[in-house]
């Protein structure tokens, strides 16, 4: 864990803490889910903290691990690419965007009012589908190996297939041929708002980090400050003589 990057590394942490967390509550009859989890944004149940705290959410261990293993996997190599400040930001923004798009595949369906405040995700795998466009984007040439796939996979075409097969499985829930459980648009929404990331810093020197620059032009003026007042006590020194008492 030492060796993993602040974001990647707290990530893990967060994300393991909330789901003994949820865990522990659950022994209590608390469904954490209930008033963290993404639901419809028209349903009494909704609250504004939701498109955030349903990232930390997980329905098992199993969905729990997958996630984080993804994290694990691919997540160092994008925020040392990225920086600390813009992959938390990227992150966060993939999920955000994950969950809008899964509320407007609701709003699409008409689902009658009553079922509404039965509407529920959670999950990471939004953001983590967005840190797996943002890999095979910057590593394109990178050989992965799949079970069941003895040959190497290049991550571009790998996340290219993930895509799709995302797509055609989500179109057969949409018509009610798949009965899987697993919110496929909210993970190409990740995809998606990931790609528009990406393209958008792309166009506005990406891999300089804009934020926080105020407080980086501060602590530069402060520490120049400092080298000044040592020169200026340098050069007293240098032309006066203090005698010892």
């Amino acid at each position: 864990m030492r060796n993993l990057p602040i974001v990647t590394r707290y990530l893990l942490i967060a994300n393991f803490i909330v789901f003994l967390l949820d865990a522990v509550l659950l022994k209590y009859n608390i469904q954490l889910s209930d008033y963290c989890g993404l639901h419809y944004m028209g349903a009494s149940s909704f609250h504004v903290w939701q498109p955030i705290t349903y990232m930390f959410l997980h329905a098992n261990f199993w969905h729990l691990f997958f996630n984080m293993f993804a994290v694990l996997m691919f997540g160092p190599s994008i925020e040392r690419e990225f920086g600390t400040r813009r992959f938390i930001i990227y992150y966060f923004l993939c999920g955000i965007g994950a969950g809008i798009v899964q509320e407007i595949v609701w709003a699409c369906m008409n689902v009658p009012f009553v079922l509404q405040p039965l509407l529920n995700t959670i999950g990471a795998s939004g953001a983590v589908f967005g840190i797996l466009l943002a890999f095979g984007w910057m590593f394109p040439n990178v050989p992965m190996f799949l079970f069941l796939i003895p040959i190497p996979i290049r991550a571009r075409v790998f996340v290219l297939l993930y895509a799709g097969i995302e797509l055609l499985e989500g179109l057969q829930a949409a018509r009610g041929a798949s009965g899987d459980n697993v919110a496929h648009f909210a993970h190409l929404g990740g995809f998606l708002f990931g790609l528009l990331i990406i393209l958008y810093w792309k166009h506005t020197n990406w891999r300089e980090p804009q934020y926080g620059l105020y407080w980086d032009k501060f602590k530069s003026l402060f520490r120049r400050r400092r080298r000044l007042d040592s020169s200026k006590d340098s050069d007293f020194d240098k032309y006066h003589y203090h005698k010892r008492v």
